[in-house]
């Protein structure tokens, strides 16, 4: 971050100082909500939750070095030589500033939002234009307004193009980011089934996710799946005064970006050809699964939209790295691979993932899988057909884990998956694992993230060797 002055931070946010402190051109070098991790002269954000507030923990911030804070109402006592700056609402500010600051840099920002993908998507754009430019990314799970905020904080007069992912449980939420990011490129992987519960329909996701271009700038430019049948609603709706230009990616014939001739080796890799309206590529994608094409196209739209070339795009494909969790490939001993998609999960995101195990190398597949969440009434139905497709996909053996995955075992079984288990908990399930885990097995592991399956990857581990 680039040091910013009280004085600047005042006229942000529109705030004033609480106590005697005088030193407006006092410089602060970070931006900070968490007060375990403060670090010296940094401003400190008191936030609140249903369980929290942050104003409880003002005194220690600024004990632990922070040299000033917001906070949303006066103060029984202040510590001397520190700025308090009253706000009226400590997150609203968070927003304000954050605001402020990325309007200091003059880069283009690149938008990436749907129901399944936003991380891969941003982690590929990020790795095609990385080629070129020095870039900014939203990390880990940062895709909220506060994350957002806490990623443009990180900006630096190095960095020369942005790449952010939002995220979204409910409506609005994402008009908020927009308004934040003010993005010049607007990406859409999908509308699928996430948080429905909260939303009601896919129609009110999709709504949602269009929210990306409420503060985009003029004649942005939309970058869509022209394979989701969603998203093509939006050819005649979404004109000239919300996206400057729509190009369309997939695999269907007549979109601006696709890609043919795809080979998978079963293990590591996805070969393809990419098409676009300036260049024909060769890539070898470091992923397993058709569904991979579509962060592929949708980095080579804002390639050729920032003037990558096509050498650089080749070599920033194969430079992507996927995000912790997102089906990372875990090569073990005796032809064992581990396929941890722990993540998180929803009814979209485990068919892609079931489809990469059931193409896998491995001469048994086994699916780990648990429940998913907000998916609200469909939730039986939606589990029912993820065990339906287990049949359908060639899996040999299913390992169900939690309440809703019930609903998977049962359509699976159905279905004729040769073996099935059914386990209440993850606790259950270790001596299931333990059985299962044979020579020449892909396992994919996979549930919402309130499972926490990246403890039974860890348990996994430990029953095989590292290749």
């Amino acid at each position: 971050m680039e040091p910013m002055t009280i004085r600047e931070i005042l006229t942000a946010v529109n705030g004033r100082i609480l106590n005697d402190f005088t030193d407006l051109d006092l410089e602060l070098g970070r931006v900070e909500t968490d007060s375990r991790t403060i670090h010296e002269g940094s401003l400190f954000i008191p936030l609140s939750g249903e369980r929290f507030d942050g104003h409880a923990y003002i005194a220690s911030a600024l004990e632990g070095g922070a040299a000033a804070c917001f906070t949303q109402r006066e103060r029984e006592s202040y510590l001397p030589g520190k700025c308090y700056i009253k706000v009226e609402h400590t997150q609203r500010a968070l927003r304000e500033l954050a605001k402020y600051y990325k309007k200091k840099f003059e880069i283009p920002v690149v938008a990436v939002t749907g129901s399944v993908g936003k991380t891969t998507t941003k982690d590929m754009v990020a790795a095609v234009l990385g080629e070129r430019y020095k870039v900014l990314k939203t990390e880990g799970n940062l895709n909220t307004d506060i994350g957002t905020c806490i990623t443009l904080f990180r900006l630096t007069r190095e960095h020369e193009i942005a790449v952010l992912e939002m995220g979204m449980n409910h409506p609005g939420e994402i008009e908020v980011m927009s308004a934040i990011a003010e993005p010049d490129v607007c990406l859409i992987t999908n509308i699928g089934d996430s948080h429905i519960e909260h939303l009601g329909s896919r129609e009110n996701i999709l709504k949602a996710k269009c929210e990306i271009f409420s503060h985009a700038k003029p004649y942005c430019t939309a970058v869509l799946n022209g394979d989701d049948e969603l998203l093509r609603t939006l050819a005649d709706t979404l004109d000239g005064s919300r996206a400057g230009h729509i190009l369309w990616v997939g695999g269907r014939p007549g979109l601006d970006y696709t890609a043919d001739h795809l080979v998978s080796d079963g293990k590591s890799n996805l070969h393809c050809e990419v098409i676009t309206p300036h260049m024909t590529c060769e890539v070898d994608i470091p992923a397993l699964g058709s569904h991979m094409i579509y962060p592929t196209l949708m980095a080579a739209a804002a390639a050729e939209r920032f003037g990558v070339s096509a050498e650089e795009f080749r070599r920033g494909v194969l430079h992507f790295a996927p995000t912790k969790m997102r089906m990372n490939i875990l090569q073990r001993e005796e032809d064992i691979t581990i396929l941890n998609d722990t993540y998180n999960a929803n009814p979209q995101s485990m068919r892609a993932a079931v489809e990469v195990l059931s193409k896998s190398h491995g001469e048994r597949k086994v699916a780990v899988l648990g429940d998913m969440f907000e998916l609200g009434a469909l939730a039986p139905a939606l589990h029912a057909g993820i065990g339906s497709y287990l049949g359908k996909a060639g899996v040999d053996t299913l390992v169900a884990v939690g309440e809703l995955a019930k609903n998977i075992y049962d359509a699976a079984r159905d279905a004729m998956v040769p073996e099935v288990h059914y386990c209440a908990t993850k606790e259950e399930a270790l001596p299931v694992l333990a059985q299962v885990v044979k020579p020449h097995t892909t396992i994919l592991v996979k549930a919402s993230r309130g499972m926490a399956f990246e403890e039974l990857v860890e348990y996994l581990k430990g029953l095989t060797k590292e290749a």
